[in-house]
């Protein structure tokens, strides 16, 4: 059971975003512009690591929180990287 831990959280974030989503007027928009905005600012904060010292490694995991989380994601993977 505890193999599919991180498989059933993933899809909880999936589904409580569609959720989300599908009351905004314009869903796919929205669920897009987010996810643009959380790779964008992953991105960023790769090609500024040499200037501000701040490493998030590129994985599967930081992948799937900055494209399905957006910026809040990624600011959510900077502070546990800082409590961790």
């Amino acid at each position: 059971m505890t193999e599919y831990l991180p498989y059933i959280g993933a899809a909880v974030c999936v589904v409580a975003v569609l959720r989300c989503a599908a009351r905004q007027r314009h869903g796919v928009r929205s669920v897009l512009a987010g996810a643009v905005c959380g790779l964008g600012a992953l991105a960023l904060l790769g090609l500024l690591e040499p200037v501000t010292g701040i490493t998030l490694p590129l994985t599967r995991f930081t992948a799937f929180c900055a494209g399905v989380l957006g910026l809040p994601g990624v600011t959510a993977l900077l502070v546990l990287r800082l409590f961790l």
